[in-house]
């Protein structure tokens, strides 16, 4: 299902890195994150929801400037 507060995500497993841009345009990086919270979060239904409650505050994060 479409996300209406997440345009996409992208993951980096060598690095831990999970990138999730917002539909605000807004940029994060989270670091340290596990492929499993990934594969969780890549087929949860609601990917705003499975995000508050599993990543936005168990991770170190940077927002990452625009392009």
């Amino acid at each position: 299902m479409p996300s209406t507060v997440i345009r996409r995500f992208e993951y980096r497993p060598e690095a831990r890195e999970l990138e999730i841009i917002f539909t605000t345009g807004r940029r994060y990086l989270y670091s340290d994150v596990p492929e499993e919270t990934v594969r969780q979060f890549r087929s949860a239904y609601s990917k705003g929801v499975y995000f508050n409650r599993h990543i936005r505050d168990s991770y170190h994060y940077r927002e990452v400037a625009t392009q």
